[in-house]
């Protein structure tokens, strides 16, 4: 069960997903990307995770949610302000 304070990340054929409460951001990812493994750091909308790309090293992968956010017509200070934590889950 997910604390209240935490976000989720996981992928899935070419989408990441960010959830988190009732909202869920999904956006285009690279088609190699086959799963995240650690979330690395979470600085209010800028994540560092750890990535596994087919063919590749798993790599230190940077995601910054703030003009995702925007671009969705989501302000992104009172969305984010509650989340504490990243957690990676699949289903």
């Amino acid at each position: 069960m997910v604390q209240a304070d935490t976000a989720v990340l996981s992928s899935a054929k070419g989408l990441t997903s960010f959830s988190f409460g009732s909202t869920n951001l999904r956006f285009k990812t690279p088609a190699s990307l086959e799963r995240y493994l650690d979330v690395i750091e979470w600085d209010n909308g800028y994540l560092v995770v750890l990535a596994r790309y087919k063919g590749l090293p798993d790599t230190e992968e940077y995601i910054d949610l703030i003009p995702i956010l925007r671009n969705l017509y989501i302000d992104p200070a009172p969305f984010l302000k509650d989340i504490k934590r990243v957690e990676i889950a699949y289903v």
